[in-house]
């Protein structure tokens, strides 16, 4: 018998209100910037706090068990029976870092426990092979041996080993919280983050960096071209290091032109043209159930706000992050709870429960024209483009079938909407098979109640990462930004206005 929500039976069978491709959606009233600063705990119950202590116990028992005790490194997954994947990214490595530094400091483990695990990582991290030009990591490592790998383990398939600007951001940010947390470590941990160029990316071209750059064929695919997106701490890190220019920040698009040369993309934006360090820069952004929301590519809350749990995004970028954060929380909330009426929100790529991995978002605040589902079965919502092309009716709730909910997404939301993601966290652990003693399994089909068998590490490196803010004030931001990279990257985000700030 399928699973389905309270909200979304009731829908079933009747007559849903049909929005018109082409019709004007209602824009949010006009946003006011807050007063003071979000600070992470806000919001949050004496209750709430016991319940993500307890969610943080489970989540790093997931990192013991999937880290190899002699190498110090994660695998990429972990199965439900204990099984551990052979690969690792840098971006694996990065989250066990800074969850590490997060389970000490909640008295999970001790500090006696975390130098001699971390300084297990990081003498691995000196002896892998690497880049010598950029001093960039391969994206993937066997976590048993550090060996560079060439066959994929799950099929033996052929893989040209590369360097991954973005993966290797979130392993440089992992350092640079060691760095400044556990000074033991300082030196080991800080001569790796100093040794990586991340310069080595850009393409002045453009003003952009690549997406990841394969050394043994020159293959350089080009470029990460959107703001909302992980990459941007890729370049955030290169702006504070001086090896790239203040204004790479502004070569990515925040939507696409209104013009019928873009109206390939998923929906209409509404904009003007600025321009900041003599960079022109369309400020566009989509109208979705009242809100403006500036888009990433696929809508999802991880290419929205991992960032955030390093960079104060909002506390810098007052006329433009402050507004643009809570706006994405509350689409994937409209999204889960009314548009699609799931019972449940927060999508962002994760494992499929049906097998292998998938990306999942809001396809209305994404601007892929293939749009990131929110569903295994592929419901995508085209309004069309007004003036260029016709788009149809939007989907009601009773076509959103199969709906896939991650975990990570809500915890990620958790600074912005802490009653909401509580809330949608309770009632995940409560109505699915979804929580262990190792934390959170990665995703689950809502309508069929079918979990995912695995707990990733990226994912739980997010997690680990929204607790420790949240119980330990700002501990990863604090560790994070140091006087230096506040004093060059927050004049260039304080410097910009988004179209939804008002």
């Amino acid at each position: 018998m399928q699973i389905r929500s309270r909200a979304k039976a009731l829908v079933l069978g009747a007559a849903a209100t049909v929005l018109v491709a082409g019709l004007a959606v209602p824009t949010q009233a006009a946003p006011q910037a807050p007063t003071a600063a979000n600070r992470p705990g806000d919001g949050l119950s004496q209750d709430d706090r016991a319940t993500l202590q307890r969610y943080a116990e489970g989540t790093w028992a997931s990192f013991v068990a999937m880290t190899d005790e002699a190498s110090g490194m994660p695998a990429d997954k972990l199965k439900a029976d204990g099984t551990a994947s052979a690969q690792t990214s840098t971006t694996n490595i990065g989250a066990y870092l800074w969850s590490a530094v997060v389970a000490e400091e909640l008295g999970i483990i001790g500090r006696d426990e975390l130098v001699d695990r971390l300084a297990v990582t990081l003498d691995t991290l000196a002896g892998l092979e690497r880049h010598e030009e950029s001093g960039q990591f391969f994206n993937w490592y066997d976590h048993r041996t550090g060996e560079v790998i060439t066959t994929w383990p799950d099929d033996g398939s052929t893989i040209v080993p590369h360097l991954s600007s973005v993966d290797n951001g979130w392993l440089a940010t992992g350092l640079q919280v060691v760095r400044e947390a556990v000074p033991e470590l300082a030196q080991p941990a800080g001569e790796l983050f100093d040794s990586m160029d991340f310069g080595f990316y850009y393409r002045p071209e453009v003003n952009r960096i690549l997406f990841h750059y394969a050394p043994s064929t020159g293959a350089a695919p080009c470029c990460y071209d959107t703001l909302v997106s992980e990459s941007r701490i890729a370049t955030y890190i290169g702006i504070a290091k001086g090896e790239l220019p203040r204004e790479t920040y502004f070569g990515t698009w925040r939507s696409f032109p209104d013009t019928c040369d873009w109206s390939w993309q998923q929906s209409k934006p509404v904009g003007e043209w600025r321009t900041y360090l003599r960079q022109d820069v369309w400020e566009g952004a989509y109208q979705y159930r009242g809100l403006e929301v500036v888009p990433g590519w696929g809508g999802s809350m991880f290419e929205a706000l991992m960032p955030s749990l390093f960079v104060p995004e909002e506390e810098w970028g007052r006329r433009s992050w402050a507004v643009n954060h809570p706006n994405t929380v509350q689409a994937h909330i409209e999204h889960g709870m009314e548009e699609a009426q799931y019972g449940y929100w927060g999508f962002s790529p994760s494992n499929n429960t049906e097998g292998g991995y998938n990306v999942y978002g809001v396809p209305l605040i994404g601007m892929d024209p293939n749009g990131y589902p929110s569903n295994n079965d592929d419901t995508r919502p085209d309004p069309g483009f007004e003036g260029c092309r016709e788009g149809r009716p939007l989907p009601g709730p009773e076509e959103y079938t199969n709906g896939v909910v991650t975990p990570h997404a809500t915890f990620l939301a958790l600074r912005y909407a802490p009653e909401e993601a509580m809330e949608n966290l309770a009632n995940l652990e409560r109505d699915f098979d979804i929580y262990s003693g190792w934390g959170f399994r990665d995703a689950v089909n809502v309508d069929t109640g079918a979990v995912d068998e695995y707990f990733l590490s990226l994912d739980q490196g997010m997690i680990m990462g929204a607790i420790g803010n949240a119980l330990a004030d700002d501990l990863l931001r604090d560790a994070f930004v140091t006087p230096r990279f506040q004093s060059r990257v927050k004049p260039v985000i304080a410097m910009e206005e988004f179209t939804n700030y008002r």
